[in-house]
């Protein structure tokens, strides 16, 4: 089979990953504007937040599948074309139904991008190059959240917002130009019988737990709408688990936790995303409604953090090679908790250039490990079931990236209500920015208890420790 040299197939897939990426947070300093212009208000207008994340909790789960049935180059470029279509669609938006409804024909889209294009990464790139190969592609879901809401306030104030889904017209083009030129076919993956009491139930289950937590973090209905959509949610994954122990071919299969660094990767790998996962939402709102800055102030502070993750592209196969997935893992998911820890520290009084350059050293950190995080669900998965490693791993990402959100939006509420005042103060984002850092402890130590090796064939490193089962 014909493999590419990274970094073309891993830049490549990036182009499209990023614009995916950014365009899931730029919308969020640009709310106000957008609804304005529809005649509504930005917390409703939130709804098309939430109905994004929806539509990639619903389809996320058999992307694994569609990439098997008809190709995974085939399905990265139909996912392309039909987030553009999206975006188009959105620009020209009238109503806030007419707009809700375009993002979630983006999130479709979007469902299919990053894992496809994860599986396509991990089935063209050999496994002792996989950890450089991850890190370019980790660039987009690190950069695009802190590029997405300065550019968005940008954008919106000094072109129109319309233009911040339409630009997607021209990067998808590139995209499109790229994946077809330099993408290889792949071999024929003769796909399992596809699941579709499974998919009913996943669905249900993974958009209720989802919507749930995105009006819990994020009211634009009323808080018991939420709860009892978390409800229904945990009820439908109950009668999915019972369900996929029972089917010959589940759509996502728990005998995957087979693997034991596929498993140690989706529980640590998630306990570790809660907390990056509130990054994006806590630190802008503390420097605009704590700090006083505005929109476009704090997003150049906070792009720092992006210029510490990109840096980490350069270095990521040397640090992995000479310490492991279990070191690497381990303690940087610890120090990556304290960073985010410190910034319950920060106040209007703490230099710029403090705040920042522990931006840029946490930038780093998160960016080592959430490509070791991505690489090491794969290390010992067999190529028969790497897509359904792809799809369970997408699945754990988006799922813990918005219990990390939820988590801070219930911090923050709890906070201000115990404390007794009318609107958010510094101290409540302190507390937060504390209880979101937590669950990374307990990532840490699901790693720390790995062998020295483990790995080591993706990895590279040689420890003293036997080699992990399954390896």
């Amino acid at each position: 089979m014909p493999r590419f040299n990274a970094p073309v197939t891993p830049l490549v897939l990036a182009v499209a990953l990023f614009m995916e990426q950014m365009d899931s947070t730029v919308i969020a300093t640009s709310l106000p504007a957008i609804a304005a212009d529809l005649g509504t208000s930005p917390i409703a207008l939130k709804l098309a937040v939430t109905s994004y994340l929806v539509a990639l909790a619903i389809f996320i789960p058999i992307s694994g599948w569609m990439a098997d049935r008809f190709g995974a180059k085939n399905v990265f470029r139909v996912a392309i074309v039909v987030f553009v279509i999206g975006s188009v669609a959105c620009g020209f938006a009238r109503s806030i139904e007419g707009f809700v409804l375009a993002r979630f024909l983006q999130g479709m889209g979007g469902s299919m991008m990053s894992p496809v294009g994860r599986l396509i990464l991990v089935r063209t790139t050999r496994r002792d190059q996989l950890v450089n190969s991850m890190a370019w592609l980790t660039i987009p879901a690190l950069v695009g959240p802190l590029l997405g809401p300065p550019l968005g306030g940008f954008i919106t104030t000094y072109l129109s917002w319309h233009w911040i889904f339409w630009i997607n017209v021209p990067i998808s083009l590139v995209g499109l130009a790229l994946v077809t030129r330099y993408l290889t076919e792949g071999e024929p993956r003769p796909p399992r019988p596809v699941d579709l009491p499974g998919f009913f139930l996943c669905a249900l289950a993974l958009s209720g737990l989802v919507f749930g937590l995105s009006v819990i973090s994020l009211p634009a209905l009323p808080v018991a709408v939420g709860y009892a959509t978390l409800a229904t949610g945990a009820a439908a994954g109950t009668a999915y688990l019972w369900h996929a122990r029972r089917a010959t071919f589940p759509l996502l299969d728990p005998a995957m936790f087979r693997y034991p660094l596929f498993r140690s990767g989706i529980l640590g790998g998630s306990l570790f995303r809660i907390g990056v996962g509130a990054m994006p939402f806590l630190l802008p709102l503390m420097l605009q409604l704590g700090f006083g800055l505005d929109p476009f102030q704090s997003g150049l502070i906070t792009f720092v953090a992006a210029a510490g993750a990109i840096l980490a592209k350069f270095i990521v196969g040397r640090a992995f090679r000479m310490f492991g997935f279990r070191d690497i893992l381990g303690f940087g998911i610890l120090a990556s908790a304290g960073f985010i820890a410190l910034n319950a520290a920060f106040t209007p009084a703490t230099p710029v250039m403090l705040i920042m350059a522990a931006l840029f050293v946490g930038g780093v950190l998160r960016s080592l490990c959430f490509t070791g995080v991505n690489a090491v669900v794969f290390a010992d998965v067999e190529d028969a079931d790497s897509s359904q490693a792809t799809a369970i791993n997408a699945v754990a990402q988006q799922v813990s990236l918005a219990v990390g959100v939820a988590l801070a939006g219930a911090i923050l509420d709890i906070s201000e209500r115990l404390a007794g005042h009318d609107g958010l103060g510094l101290g409540d984002f302190h507390i937060a920015f504390l209880g979101v850092a937590i669950p990374g402890l307990f990532g840490a130590l699901v790693f720390l208890r790995l062998p020295r090796d483990a790995g080591a064939a993706v990895s590279g490193h040689r420890g003293r420790a036997r080699p992990a089962p399954g390896e």
